[in-house]
Parts: C-alpha cells; sequence; structure tokens
C-alpha cells in the first residue's frame, strides 16, 4: 500500500476526498491531510510519502511552490495537481517540476480513479526494477509478471474465471485489470477467458470418455446451447462435428 498526503485549503474538498474516494481499492493509503503548502512542507519533514495530492492555489504556500521545493530536494514523492482553473501556464510550470497529473476540479470520480491506477502502476514498476538491479539474477518486467499471474489464474480456473477474481490475485482494481490486460496483450480479458475455455474444450473433446454436455460442463457452460454456438463460433464446427473429424483422421 502506498502513503499519499491530501494537501488542499478546502474543508470540504479534503473532506469529500478522504472519505469518499475509495483510496485502498487503488493501492494507497491516506496518512495525512493539510490545509496549505507550509504544512505540507512541515509533514513531510517527520515523514516521507509516496504521492501527494495538492491543490495550486493556496494561502501562505501554493501548490507549485510546494511542487518546486521537493524538485530541489529531489524528493521521491509524485505530485498530483487539483486547480479550479485549466490553466496553460500552470500546466507548463507543474511539467517542469515534475509534476505527474494535473487534475481539474470538480475531481470526476473516474479520472481520479484512472489517475491514481496508473500511479500505481508506475510505482510497482519502478519497485520491480529497484529489486532487480538489487539481486544478480534477471527478473522478468513487471508487465509481464502481471499479466502472466493473471494468465496463470485463468488457465488453471478456466471453468470459474471471473474478472474479480483476476483482479483479486494480482492485488488490482477489476475495472483496472480489464483496461490493463488490454492495454498489454490488445486482448479483452474476456475473449481470453473464451479462447481457454474453446480450447480446453477442444482438447476434452478428443477423449471419448467425455459426452459434449460433460465437457460443456467442465469447461464452465451450464447449457449445452450457448457452450455450442461459443465452440461453433471459435473453431469453425460445432463440438459433434469437431469430434467426428478428430475421428475420421484416424488419431
Amino acid at each position: 500500500m502506498y502513503t499519499l498526503l491530501l494537501v488542499d485549503d478546502e474543508k470540504e474538498i479534503r473532506s469529500g476526498l478522504s472519505q469518499y474516494f475509495p483510496w485502498h481499492e487503488v493501492g494507497f493509503e491516506l496518512v495525512g491531510q493539510c490545509a496549505d503548502g507550509k504544512q505540507a512542507l512541515d509533514f513531510l519533514e517527520t515523514r516521507e510519502v509516496d504521492v501527494l495530492l495538492c491543490d495550486i492555489r493556496m494561502p501562505v504556500l501554493s501548490g507549485l511552490d510546494v511542487a518546486r521545493r521537493l524538485h530541489e530536494r529531489k524528493s521521491r514523492a509524485k505530485v498530483v495537481f487539483l486547480s479550479g482553473y485549466k490553466d496553460f501556464e500552470y500546466a507548463k510550470q507543474a511539467m517542469a517540476y515534475g509534476v505527474k497529473s494535473y487534475i481539474v476540479k470538480p475531481t470526476k470520480y473516474s479520472e481520479l480513479f484512472d489517475v491514481f491506477s496508473s500511479l500505481k502502476l508506475e510505482l510497482d514498476e519502478a519497485a520491480a526494477r529497484g529489486a532487480g538491479e538489487a539481486s544478480a539474477a534477471p527478473t522478468a518486467s513487471f508487465n509481464e509478471q502481471v499479466i502472466a499471474a493473471i494468465r496463470e489464474y485463468v488457465e488453471t480456473h478456466y471453468a470459474k474465471a471471473t474478472l474479480e477474481e483476476a483482479a483479486r490475485v494480482v492485488h488490482m482494481n477489476p475495472h483496472y485489470v480489464s483496461k490493463y490486460f488490454k492495454d498489454k496483450t490488445g486482448e479483452n480479458f474476456s475473449d481470453y477467458v473464451t479462447a481457454v475455455k474453446m480450447n480446453k474444450a477442444a482438447e476434452l473433446l478428443r477423449d471419448i470418455r467425455y459426452k459434449t454436455y460433460e465437457v460443456s460442463e467442465m469447461v464452465g457452460y451450464s447449457y449445452a446451447k450457448n457452450f455450442t454456438r461459443t465452440f461453433k463460433k471459435v473453431h469453425g464446427v460445432s463440438p459433434r462435428e469437431y469430434r467426428n473429424n478428430y475421428e475420421g483422421s484416424g488419431n
């Protein structure tokens, strides 16, 4: 779980973001709240955090000032800006200080979710690289490890594989896993599950001990008609035709 410091001079904003956004679902723990930039820097003198979610325009010390000082200190903390204004000049300065993202108020749940899901992935990748550098043995990239874990789960539990359970295996949110899998493999998670099921079904149909309806149930289909329709869509022939063709080939 990564640590997060929330910095905003509006109490309602702090209250809403701290109470109603599911930070744990995207891998973050809210460890503190500050009302201005000076409070934030004072907090960071006593405790490091992974991410600051910080308003830009605040009394005493602005979000830009905070980002600049952290940048000068070469702090490892990543900064995400909140702003009531879509200001290009602010955005340019933010980029110069290494700010990771710029979210315009009122904050949309989906945007906040996507930004912090991506940020978690970036932090995970950095941690994986660090672990790889610390050991002599070469390690697969973080992305490869996550995709491999998802594939292994599906191939082992194909009959009852679900997006929710795959997400639990890799400690991610289901919505994010769906997007992540598509981005990294070019294939929808549901299509991949179907492909694994149909390949396993073809393997089982080559074994004459199993009736077609039994194969259907073994790969997770309660209704044989649905299984037959899906199998034909994937393999171009019905399960019965597939078995007959296999037996006719002399195998």
